[in-house]
């Protein structure tokens, strides 16, 4: 929502340990979303302490001069580096980091070309060839790049045997620039259609999409609230009266419980949501108890290292369920000597590349030839930067 006192805790924190904090700012279309909103939430951002300004279009709906005008505004009112995210579903993602990049853009992220377009990040090959010998020249090795693009085009090609890679996410949605909906949002409203025999009311919904957003005082269409609107555009549709069906998400939405949304919510729709419930105007978080000391409580059998604890207390099931499995692993699982000894030794000789750190090994387990790519990567620069 854009909406600093969400970040306001979890930026002390960063700090207090010596982190480096990204504020982000949601990029999104609407009335009150102006070139002005997005300055003054950067500049709150940066007063609270953060350390680079990250402007986020996860629709891809920022279009190239209006990145070139958003960039240069937000440039000239903080004094901290600035980064650009955007994702290809549009079409458009290449030559909006062009023009921000005459802007005055910092950073911009992109994806290994096997592995970009869609709804991932522009490819990296091309904007790398685009700048060289200018002044934003990256210096990047083009035939480095190279072989890393034929790595992951053969990791591609597994994913999408597998079925881990939908190929459809790959390519163009050019109605996102129409509908001003992010790409998986058309998706999940065509899914949820299909299985309730409505899908003769797909232009209905995104029509009502749009009402409903304004209701709700146009939040950003990103996780969670493109699927919180999503949900009600369709109730709203398929019950035949707008507001006959009010889930609970889009409830805590109006009442504030995911902070102030960008514009103001009449009267009118929050009596018709909140009967008689009254508003939050507090910090939502304000309002909760301490979460973490009942979190370690409550799979204290489970905890391997402090990150476990983390891991439950975002998402509980999915975390116990892992825990559970991996307690399994462990209960049956054997090392023979030779792997205790191949242990030490990595730990050794990282001691030797880093002699300022000592290191622990406090557990080990066999990594499989099925485990993804991702997890062996993982592992390891988590142990990088822990030990």
């Amino acid at each position: 929502l854009n909406d600093p006192r969400n970040l306001e805790t979890a930026i002390k924190a960063c700090k207090k340990e010596g982190a480096h904090v990204q504020g982000a700012v949601c990029y999104t279309i609407s009335p009150v979303h102006s070139y002005d909103y997005f300055v003054n939430n950067a500049k709150q951002l940066v007063e609270m302490g953060v350390d680079s300004i990250c402007i986020k279009d996860t629709t891809g709906l920022l279009s190239p001069y209006a990145a070139h005008e958003l960039v240069k505004a937000v440039k000239k009112s903080i004094d901290v580096p600035l980064q650009l995210h955007t994702h290809y579903t549009s079409g458009a993602a290449s030559m909006t980091y062009i023009k921000a990049i005459d802007a005055g853009v910092d950073i911009i992220d992109c994806a290994i070309s096997p592995m970009a377009l869609g709804t991932s990040q522009p490819p990296t090959e091309p904007i790398v060839a685009t700048l060289k010998e200018t002044p934003y020249d990256t210096g990047y090795d083009m035939e480095l790049l190279s072989e890393i693009a034929d790595y992951f085009r053969l990791l591609r090609e597994k994913y999408i045997e597998k079925g881990l890679l939908d190929t459809n996410m790959m390519c163009l949605d050019a109605d996102t620039l129409m509908y001003q909906i992010p790409g998986g949002m058309l998706s999940n409203l065509a899914s949820q259609l299909k299985q309730s025999n409505k899908v003769d009311k797909y232009e209905e919904v995104l029509e009502e999409v749009t009402r409903v957003r304004e209701d709700f005082g146009y939040p950003p269409l990103v996780t969670p609230t493109n699927h919180i609107l999503g949900t009600q555009a369709v109730l709203n549709v398929i019950s035949g009266k707008r507001y006959k069906i009010v889930p609970k998400e889009s409830k805590d939405l109006v009442q504030g419980k995911y902070g102030k949304t960008p514009a103001k919510i009449s009267g009118r729709i929050k009596k018709k949501i909140l009967e008689g419930e009254k508003s939050i105007t507090c910090r939502p978080a304000d309002l909760l108890p301490p979460e973490l000391e009942s979190a370690k409580e409550r799979i204290g059998e489970y905890i391997e290292q402090d990150e476990d604890v983390l891991s439950f207390a975002i998402l509980p099931q999915a975390a116990r369920k892992f825990f559970k499995e991996r307690h399994q692993e462990s209960d049956v699982e054997t090392h023979s000597d030779d792997e205790l000894l191949a242990v030490i030794s990595a730990a050794v000789a990282a001691m030797e590349t880093a002699p300022d750190c000592k290191l622990v090994v406090r557990s080990y387990r066999r990594i499989g030839q099925s485990s993804p790519v991702w997890s062996s990567v993982g592992r390891s620069e988590m142990m990088a930067t822990r030990l």
